[in-house]
């Protein structure tokens, strides 16, 4: 009698789930909760609750692209495995991440234009197509760590541990650099503070951090928030884990090694709660939110803020609200329902927008591994242009970079002469 040998189902890491949900659960919260809005003579006024005195030590929580990272090597080196060839893998995870830009592209070619035809004057609009682009960021770093992903794994599976702390000392020696000549050098952190802490990420799926005790993964946390504070006190880091309106410098852009020490103490944390999060995330009520905001996650990410331009405007621009002073009970009160009516607009634009992410995969690769590299370079460059410029001001050549990195991730340059002759 013959049998065959079935290989057990792949069965999804509710850890890393529910990390990706809190992380962006957590991003949404901040940058709504955030602005400060004042409109008078034409003049939309913004501020920081986050600058309140005191407040930066919240920041240390709330700024969660390190667990965003994080989370993402992991799933990455994940499905990097199931995938029929790294070729397949990147093809594949180029259109999945540039196919929900395009329906953002074609609101906001024209969100403009519509408004300044409505009367709305020109900083309002500028600031509206700012904000909505600058969140581009984070794609146009994050294709850039998908295209060094099979690299980073094959050096990762050779030197293991030694790679994020050498990417850590490039860190510090592009942080000297800035705070000694020109500023602009520290922007080569947004490469290597995000790749490693990307890297980290391939050790919870291929290492010790998967399994690490309790108390091992509080002893990394206490240890990676202590040097971020060593770092803040005794350099010239700021408090703030996040940019502040008029402050010298950010940790953000560019980042700093501040957030890989950083990440270290997040990551500490979420290990240390891994047995309490993956006992929440076997409830069922979980499970379907889980389900839900998976397929979801970048469109969520892309749309919240235009959620937050549409009710600022109806609200602050139109009915001349202004945000009270944060820490107040007026505050505190007004809070949840602007979070509530700021929801409510982002359930209806995900509504008619989420469907370009959550469609059906597209099917195998037939280009060559050169030109998705080249699409993803392109598209990094144009979102980085559009962060950089945002919306309101001429975003259309940064967009056709876009595009045609897109169309360039799924059709082949030149086709085979051989199957043209037997056409």
């Amino acid at each position: 009698m013959i049998t065959s040998q079935v290989s057990p189902p792949v069965t999804r890491d509710r850890f890393l789930d529910i990390v990706r949900a809190v992380a962006i659960l957590g991003v949404v919260v901040q940058h709504w909760a955030m602005p400060v809005l004042d409109y008078s003579d034409g003049q939309l006024s913004t501020g920081n609750a986050l600058a309140t005195p005191g407040w930066w030590v919240v920041t240390w929580l709330s700024q969660v692209m390190p667990l965003v990272f994080f989370a993402g090597g992991a799933a990455n080196l994940l499905s990097l495995r199931r995938a029929a060839s790294p070729r397949d893998w990147l093809g594949a995870r180029l259109r999945r991440l540039l196919l929900p830009v395009l329906p953002l592209f074609a609101v906001w070619l024209l969100v403009p234009r519509l408004l300044r035809d409505l009367g709305v004057p020109e900083q309002p609009v500028a600031l509206a197509g700012s904000i909505t682009a600058q969140l581009l960021w984070f794609l146009a770093v994050y294709l850039l760590t998908i295209l060094a992903t099979p690299l980073m794994v094959a050096a990762h599976r050779r030197w293991g541990l030694a790679v994020p702390v050498v990417l850590a000392g490039a860190a510090i020696v592009v942080d000297v650099a800035r705070f000694t000549g020109p500023g602009l050098a520290g922007y080569a952190n947004a490469v290597f503070v995000w790749l490693a802490v990307h890297q980290l990420g391939f050790h919870y799926t291929e290492g010790r951090l998967a399994d690490i005790s309790r108390r091992a993964a509080l002893a990394m946390s206490a240890g990676g928030f202590a040097v971020t504070a060593l770092l803040v006190v005794f350099g010239p880091y700021a408090a703030s884990m996040i940019g502040m309106p008029g402050a010298p410098m950010s940790n953000m852009s560019p980042p700093t090694v501040c957030l890989i020490s950083l990440a270290i103490g997040q990551i500490g944390l979420a290990l240390a709660a891994k047995p309490v999060l993956n006992r929440i995330a076997q409830r069922p009520g979980v499970q379907s939110a889980l389900g839900w905001v998976g397929p979801r996650f970048m469109s969520i990410y892309l749309w919240h803020m235009p959620a937050l331009v549409v009710v600022s405007g109806v609200t602050v621009l139109a009915l001349d609200y202004a945000t009270p002073a944060p820490g107040s009970v007026l505050w505190l009160v007004a809070l949840p329902v602007w979070l509530a009516f700021t929801g409510a607009v982002l359930t209806g634009l995900l509504r008619a927008f989420a469907r370009f992410e959550a469609a059906p995969r597209p099917g195998a690769v037939t280009v060559g591994t050169w030109q998705l590299v080249v699409a993803g370079l392109l598209a990094s460059a144009g979102l980085l242009g559009l962060a950089a410029k945002g919306f309101a001001n001429g975003p259309e050549l940064f967009v056709v970079l876009v595009i045609a990195a897109f169309l360039l991730s799924g059709k082949p340059i030149a086709r085979d002469r051989k199957a043209v002759v037997s056409r």
